[in-house]
């Protein structure tokens, strides 16, 4: 039997590590789960509060608005004012969406369909390269690492492509090789899409993780953006309320026009409590994130510190809740799929293969940083002995 995109899809490459972590569970092994970057770290109390209550009141059980209600929209909008000094309209150039995927997704439905071509970076979180997929657009892949000149990539890229592309999809700080940009880039980048009437799309899931003194730049922020760009903002990392599916597009007011007018085809909002307890996580609890990071530096540092004694030359992000580790020289030849494979096996520590984010990312492994710290140093101690004895 055929589907229509579906198969399209290649396979998911993370689900033998999951299958593998599963079965080594039901064996009865303590494997330390340093693969799904899904946050351990709570909602904050109030905001969580806010929700029960909310719950409880009759009126929030009907639909919702699809583009978010208007308290939230300025919520999002203020926050934008308050650290990046970007202004928003709230009513033009501010949607809410199920999550920043479901924003992503519906998003490219909106910009590209088949004929058209995105500029994607690679190694590259799956849904940046399957999104514009879905939307029947081909995706040029633009290389992105410590080590390379991403901005001279993706201006080559975009002129030895044709047809033109219509959209190029960014993201920094990166998942999964938390690379880090300034706003002289996206100074460079808008007026790049200037010259050349190019959309540009930024998922800043990571605005809020950084660490080291480092603040990661708003698109928006560049001079002229919002006359091209849109931005996705998410309270899944900052505010750790991941399963919420609490996300915005941002930015220029044609673009969030377009998705506004497709979502309302498509859904009624958020659950409107769901909604009511993020304009609290928004306006009250800027001083949480701040909690957050400490946690994420405390652990990266925990991991990063460990690895490094243990002989494995890994460098320390300045962002995100990930450490993207180079396969040591001499596993090199298993691949990072079946180095993830054996050291679930011999070390019980789960790590997302690198070929899972793109062909280039095959040299490496991310580690997610959603155990607590003395987890981290276990899985430390486990791995310093599988490379001791490897």
């Amino acid at each position: 039997m055929k589907f229509r995109r579906i198969d399209n899809l290649p396979p998911y490459v993370f689900a033998e590590i999951n299958q593998r972590k599963s079965e080594a569970r039901r064996a009865g092994i303590d494997v330390i789960d340093l693969g799904f970057g899904n946050p351990d770290i709570p909602s904050p109390p109030a905001v969580v509060a806010k929700l029960v209550e909310a719950a409880t009141q009759d009126k929030n059980h009907r639909y919702s608005a699809s583009r978010g209600i208007p308290n939230l929209r300025k919520a999002v909008a203020d926050r934008y004012q308050r650290s990046y000094g970007v202004h928003l309209d709230p009513d033009t150039e501010v949607i809410n969406t199920i999550g920043a995927k479901e924003g992503l997704s519906h998003l490219m439905w909106a910009l590209v369909q088949p004929g058209d071509v995105a500029l994607v970076p690679e190694p590259s979180y799956p849904i940046h390269i399957y999104a514009p997929v879905l939307a029947g657009a081909e995706v040029r892949k633009v290389h992105l690492s410590t080590d390379a000149d991403f901005f001279e990539g993706l201006t080559a890229a975009f002129r030895t492509s044709w047809p033109k592309p219509r959209v190029i999809l960014t993201s920094f700080p990166h998942n999964p090789t938390t690379v880090t940009v300034d706003i002289d880039f996206f100074n460079r980048l808008v007026d790049f899409a200037h010259r050349n009437d190019v959309m540009l799309v930024h998922d800043f899931a990571y605005a809020d993780i950084s660490f080291d003194g480092y603040k990661p730049p708003s698109l928006l922020a560049a001079d002229g953006a919002k006359e091209v760009a849109v931005e996705l903002y998410t309270l899944s990392k900052s505010h750790s309320m991941a399963g919420w599916r609490v996300g915005f597009v941002v930015g220029n007011a044609e673009m969030v026009g377009a998705l506004q007018q497709l979502k309302s085809y498509l859904d009624y909002g958020t659950f409107q409590p769901i909604q009511i307890a993020s304009i609290i996580a928004l306006n009250d609890h800027d001083e949480y994130i701040d909690e957050v990071v400490d946690e994420y530096r405390i652990r990266r540092d925990a991991l990063v510190n460990g690895l490094q004694r243990a002989g494995w030359d890994i460098a320390s992000p300045h962002a995100t809740m990930f450490v993207w580790a180079r396969i040591p020289e001499r596993f090199q030849h298993m691949g990072s799929l079946g180095f993830a494979l054996d050291l679930l096996d011999k070390a019980a520590v789960a790590v997302s293969p690198g070929i899972g984010f793109g062909p280039s990312g095959d040299a490496h492994v991310r580690f997610a940083l959603v155990e607590n710290e003395h987890r981290i140093t276990q899985a430390v101690r486990n791995i310093r002995k599988y490379l001791a004895e490897a």
